[in-house]
């Protein structure tokens, strides 16, 4: 296993830092615009990069280049919500996404404001759908900068520590160790597990805030925009 990871590894870091930490932007952009979420998976993307990380320089421009990237795709989220939201939403695209899936996320941003615009980038599905539903709520572009800002960075700095702590270990124990590659996983495995356990969390304490009106009230699936 340990040769496996180890090439896995080298190639990662054989990669120009610049360029990796320029294409983990890129892929954050698309991971947190225009629905792409629902199929980028940025966590993967910052992982992965991560473990190329060689010194404390290249771990703050990965973080800053998440951040910016992520910043950059929900502004474009934003932005597309504030002047096409409807039509996105009601497009085949949206109708894709799912009816309660929106309700879930306007009915999150309506009761709890940018609590919900922090909390939603720790949450699958609605991290893609709350910049579009913010640009077409009455919030300010100004607000939801500053509460998805924080949000961004512990997340950005969440999964680069991860990947550069897992992969820092494994280098230096792979030639003493025999299992270090287990260590490397065991490490990963661990964080997985974390995020799991706090986004279930998330939803079981935020989830009321969610909640859909009985059928009687509920829009129908063709009352979409």
């Amino acid at each position: 296993m340990n040769d496996a990871l180890s090439w896995i590894l080298d190639l990662v870091q054989n990669v120009d830092p610049i360029l990796r930490t320029i294409l983990a932007g890129v892929g954050m952009l698309l991971e947190t615009s225009v629905l792409i979420g629902l199929i980028v998976p940025g966590d993967t993307i910052v992982i992965v990069s991560s473990t190329g990380i060689e010194n404390w320089a290249q771990y703050f421009a990965l973080i800053l280049s998440v951040i910016v990237g992520s910043l950059a795709g929900e502004s474009i989220g934003f932005a597309l919500g504030r002047f096409f939201g409807p039509r996105i939403r009601g497009s085949r695209l949206g109708q894709w996404v799912g009816y309660e899936n929106w309700m879930r996320a306007e009915n999150y941003l309506d009761r709890r404001g940018g609590i919900a615009v922090f909390v939603s980038r720790f949450l699958p599905i609605l991290h893609s759908l709350i910049p579009l539903t913010v640009g077409m709520s009455t919030m300010r572009y100004r607000k939801f900068l500053a509460w998805t800002v924080p949000a961004c960075a512990v997340w950005a700095i969440g999964y680069a520590s991860v990947g550069w702590a897992a992969a820092g270990t494994y280098r230096e124990l792979s030639g003493q160790l025999h299992y270090a590659g287990y260590i490397f996983v065991g490490i990963i495995a661990l964080f997985l597990v974390g995020v799991y356990v706090t986004r279930k969390l998330l939803e079981r304490s935020q989830g009321r805030h969610m909640e859909i009106p009985g059928d009687g009230d509920a829009t129908t699936r063709e009352d979409l925009p």
